[in-house]
């Protein structure tokens, strides 16, 4: 990247920044829609370079989901032809409270490799419920229905009213979501749409 470059990425950040702020300190709602259009339009102007890195990640699109979606697989694939994806799955299964750290641990992966490595300046433009950012919902979400949904039809889960045989499953599926959000967390940003 040019010094060129590089003063006009720290000069988008500066100016999320400066609307970040704004959006939190106006008094209406229409105002918050005026800030949330600038911060759309520097996004939008940010990018015609060529640039991959260093671009402020705003928003989350279809062309972000079909990113996530693309990470997800480069990363699941093995997981699902991999016969130590169903003995970890088992494992898991006699043991809940390894499935709930599973999951979680795959969550703060993808905060991580999203808001705290730093890859890219992601920004959080929009909130579901007004706490969960969209980004890392769409990331997490399409990495879990991939891997459900590879693994199912490669044949390495299977789903019946047995509920030890969906317990069994849904663990399977949970060792392959955790490289797969890594995939989709990485695949979303590392573009730099």
């Amino acid at each position: 990247m040019t010094g060129d470059q590089s003063a006009d990425t720290e000069g988008i950040g500066d100016l999320f920044d400066e609307l970040e702020e704004l959006e939190t300190i106006v008094d209406s709602e229409a105002e918050r829609r005026q800030v949330r259009e600038a911060m759309r339009a520097a996004a939008d102007a940010q990018d015609t370079g060529p640039a991959v890195f260093g671009r402020v990640v705003w928003g989350f699109d279809r062309e972000d989901l079909a990113e996530a979606a693309l990470g997800s697989l480069l990363f699941g694939i093995p997981m699902a032809v991999e016969g130590g994806t169903r003995e970890a799955g088992r494992h898991i299964a006699q043991h809940p409270l390894y499935f709930v750290g599973t999951l979680a641990s795959a969550v703060a992966m993808t905060v991580g490799i999203l808001y705290v490595a730093d890859f890219q300046d992601v920004r959080i433009a929009h909130r579901i419920f007004g706490v969960i950012p969209r980004r890392l919902a769409g990331v997490t979400l399409t990495a879990l229905g991939t891997a459900v949904a590879l693994l199912t039809a490669w044949g390495m889960v299977e789903w019946s009213t047995d509920p030890g045989v969906v317990w069994e499953s849904l663990c399977i599926c949970s060792v392959a979501f955790v490289p797969m959000a890594i995939g989709a967390a990485l695949g979303d940003i590392l573009p730099g749409s």
